[in-house]
């Protein structure tokens, strides 16, 4: 029996949008049949090149049967279009979700699904009981390398974590340039690690972090503790602050063993060592966190499966932390969550 084909359309067509078509395109039960974006378009069935934090993303050929539209409207009018994947301005977020929805579209929405958690909690309230699937592409969750260490830490496989480290800095990305995003990278670049927190080891009680304002006052450096009442010590930092660059790493220190990733190694970030051997790599399956999310999210519209990897509910979560760390800065107070 021939497996069954989900229709995509992506809105957004920046480097995220065309990274996710990439995805799309590689998948045998994904079928691209419409793009949306009020400014860029393919030319000649061709999307050029553009910018992002890790690196600059090729021309695409989409071809010649993709349908392009200008308004999202018109996206939702389009009776072939079964998942809408977002890849928009975080503040149109909320309306195109909701507007998805209605539409009985199924949506993959590029993080964080709306600026603060009261509007993600609107979102639910709109999409209860439609039926259709919402998940955020949280794709920290599934980075090789990052996706194993659920089950690591759930399954104690080298004891309990006693403390647990994360990092991810960059240059500020050409696009914040004008001051237009609001939360700086707090909110755009800090959020993966925040929710990443959140996954492994829960909702902590407290927060208590310090940071570095731009000049409208949106946080561009993050360093934060997130307070457990018996423990592990963890800790996260997120910067737009470098010069030029991307980087993300990690440091899980347990009972018999530390795990250690850092994206600078290349083939070899991911390393492990255990009391009494010695350091070796390891090479966790998979590419990129991208391509596994939209796998993961398409298999399940086609199954008919409900995501349980990620949900819109763990947005929420993510968004009343980071409003805690936000408030710890500015405050220079530990702030409960």
């Amino acid at each position: 029996m021939a497996q069954k084909k989900v229709n995509v359309a992506v809105a957004g067509l920046g480097f995220m949008g065309v990274t996710h078509l990439r995805a799309y395109q590689n998948l045998r039960n994904a079928r691209i049949v419409a793009v949306c974006d009020p400014s860029r378009a393919p030319v000649n069935g061709v999307l050029g090149s553009v910018n992002g934090n890790l690196g600059d993303s090729s021309a695409l050929t989409l071809g010649g049967g993709v349908k392009v539209y200008r308004e999202f409207a018109e996206l939702l009018a389009d009776q072939d279009v079964e998942l809408v994947d977002i890849c928009t301005p975080t503040a149109l977020h909320p309306g195109q979700i909701t507007a998805a929805m209605r539409a009985h579209k199924h949506v993959l929405c590029e993080k964080p699904l709306a600026e603060n958690a009261a509007d993600v909690k609107k979102i639910l309230a709109a999409a209860n009981g439609n039926g259709n699937f919402l998940m955020p592409a949280m794709c920290m969750r599934f980075w090789p390398g990052w996706a194993e260490m659920k089950k690591i830490v759930a399954e104690k496989t080298h004891g309990a974590v006693l403390a647990a480290n994360f990092r991810r800095v960059s240059a500020k990305p050409a696009w914040s340039q004008a001051g237009v995003h609001a939360g700086g990278a707090l909110y755009d670049l800090h959020i993966h690690d925040t929710d990443f927190v959140n996954y492994l080891f829960g909702r902590p009680q407290k927060v208590f972090s310090t940071g570095v304002m731009d000049a409208s006052g949106n946080i561009d450096h993050v360093h934060t503790q997130y307070i457990y009442a018996h423990g592990p010590a963890v800790h996260a930092e997120g910067s737009w602050l470098l010069t030029e660059g991307f980087n993300m790493a990690f440091t899980l220190n347990c009972e018999q063993a530390t795990i250690d990733f850092d994206l600078a190694r290349g083939a070899g970030a991911l390393q492990i060592a255990r009391r009494g051997k010695t350091q070796r790599m390891l090479k966790p399956a998979g590419t990129d966190g991208y391509s596994a999310e939209i796998r993961y999210f398409v298999n399940c519209v086609a199954r008919g499966e409900k995501p349980s990897v990620v949900t819109a509910h763990d947005s929420v979560t993510a968004l009343e932390i980071l409003r805690a760390e936000e408030k710890s800065v500015r405050t220079g107070k530990v702030v409960k969550v």
